[in-house]
This record gives C-alpha cells, structure tokens and sequence, in this order.
C-alpha cells in the first residue's frame, strides 16, 4: 500500500515538474525573452528549413538567399513526400547558390493536413507526423528551425520545442509569417505563437496584433 501511495506521488511530482517546465518555456517565449538570450557562435549553424509548396516553397528561397552558406551548414529541408516540384526547386537553388555541394540534405516528410482536409482527420495525420519527426529531428539535431507557414513545420517544431522543455537540445525555432498574410495569422503562426523563439512579420498590421512580433518589412 506504502509502495502504490509513494509511486502515485512520485508521478504527480513528475507531472508537476513537467508542466512547470512546459509553461516556463511557453512564458519566456511568448514574453521575447528567449530571443535575447542569443550566444555569439564561433562554428557553422546547422539549420534546417521547412518548405512548404507553391507560393510557401518561392517565397522561402527568397527570403534565405541571401545568407551566407558558409555560416550555415550543413543545411536539412524537409518537404512533403509527393512536392516534386518544390525538391527540384530546392536543388536547382543550391546549385545556383553553391554549385555541387554536399552540405545539404532534403528529407521527406508526410503532411500533416492535406488541402481541405477536415480538422478532426488532421489531429490524426498531424499526430502521425509528429512522431515520424521525432527520429528526424533527434536525427539531425540542428541549431536553428527555419520556417514561413506550411502546416508541415509544426510536427518538426512540436518535437524540438519536446526536445527543449527535456533539456536535450535548446533549437532556436525562427517562424516568418507568409507574405500573404497582411492582417491576420495563418494556424500555423497561431501555434506557433507559443513555440517559436523569434515571430517574424512582414506586414505591419501584424506587428500591432503581437507585441512580440518582429516587423521586417515586405521580403518578397
């Protein structure tokens, strides 16, 4: 009877610990504080950046192409299985960027909602994602999350965010809001209000709708 009482107490007391850690984390985001917590880095940033498809996938390589590869390397996109277009996209970029280069990787992954799929099929598809992000991202490990709305960036994000609140890996997650979105967020910039380091907006509208939000100004 000792024993039952004491492993249900242990339990509580893990939970407590695990939903503290969880709130602290979602508090010094969402306050800007962890943004300003960077550390000058002396070695290559391993970064990887979700792409989405059409308009997600141009306006992405617009907005990285001007980075400096050298400082950012090796680089890992992830992409939905059946984007054919955004894979050629991608090569087609760092060829022009780099040439034949062997400092990136593009992963395949499985979408988390498909176009007008219902929202109750997608918390499934969604959680399928998730966990087939997990071994990818402990995988890869990187340094920084790049990514500008696809729905398939929050399993990735979900996982790193798991991977911080357990003190395994601190990844900087860096969410730009899509160039369309001139008044109002995207889902994924709803969710990832409480996730990403640095929320970054590029209509003004949406700087006044989120005191964290960092206006850059319109990159397309």
């Amino acid at each position: 009877m000792m024993e039952t009482q004491l492993i249900i107490e242990v339990l509580i007391l893990l939970i407590l610990v695990i939903v503290t850690r969880v709130l602290y984390l979602i508090h010094k985001i969402t306050t800007g504080y962890s943004r300003k917590s960077e550390i000058k880095r002396t070695t290559p940033c391993k970064i990887l950046i979700c792409i989405g498809s059409g308009g997600h996938t141009t306006e992405m390589l617009q907005l990285i192409k001007n980075i400096n590869f050298a400082k950012y390397k090796p680089r890992y996109y992830t992409m939905a299985k059946t984007d054919k277009t955004s894979h050629d996209k991608v090569v087609n970029f760092e060829k022009a960027k780099e040439g034949i280069s062997s400092n990136y990787t593009i992963i395949e992954v499985p979408r988390s909602r498909e176009v007008h799929q219902s929202y109750i099929t997608s918390v499934i598809t969604t959680l399928y994602s998730t966990l087939y992000s997990l071994p990818i991202v402990l995988g890869i490990m990187p340094d920084v999350i790049i990514c500008n709305g696809p729905g398939s960036c929050v399993p990735i994000c979900v996982v790193s965010f798991i991977l911080k609140c357990m003190f395994i890996k601190d990844i900087r997650i860096v969410f730009i809001e899509s160039y369309c979105r001139v008044q109002t967020f995207s889902l994924t910039g709803k969710i990832l209000t409480y996730l990403a380091d640095n929320f970054l907006v590029q209509w003004p509208d949406l700087k006044n709708k989120l005191k964290r939000a960092e206006y850059i100004g319109q990159l397309m």
